[in-house]
Formats: structure tokens, sequence, C-alpha cells
């Protein structure tokens, strides 16, 4: 990972953001020395946007109006 100060960056931004598409290099961008931001390049990946990624991660509720039953209530206890 290579660090830079802003204003280097904000002087060649259109080289250095080639220079990350070509290499696949992670920026981080300083100012007065502390991190600012980070550059990275864009990667097309299909693992974070396929459809039902998440599916069993939900919980469906038959009937959340009617009120708990008692072994709910000494559960939740």
């Amino acid at each position: 990972m290579k660090t830079m100060g802003i204003s280097q960056f904000k002087s060649h931004a259109l080289k250095i953001l080639d220079q990350v598409a070509k290499t696949q290099e992670i920026i981080i961008i300083t100012k007065r020395g502390k991190p600012l931001a980070q550059i990275i390049p864009y990667r097309t990946s299909d693992i974070n946007t396929r459809p039902g990624r998440l599916s069993d991660a939900l919980v469906f509720e038959k009937d959340i109006i009617l009120p708990l039953g008692e072994e709910m209530w000494d559960a939740c206890k």
C-alpha cells in the first residue's frame, strides 16, 4: 500500500487513478500525515450481487400481531 499527500493527489489525480486501475494497488491519501481516504481498484464480482444470497439469513414469523404465548414470555425472562 502506498501513501501520498492530498496535494500530490490533487495535482496528479487522473494519472494516479490510471495507475491504480493498472496495478490494482491501494493508495492511502493523507492530510497532514493522517489517513483521509483510500483509493482502491474497482473489481467486478458477482459474489456480493448474486440474487438470493441472503435469503437464508432472514426469519419470517407467521403472525407478528398476536401477543406472545406463555412459553415465549417465560423464554424472554
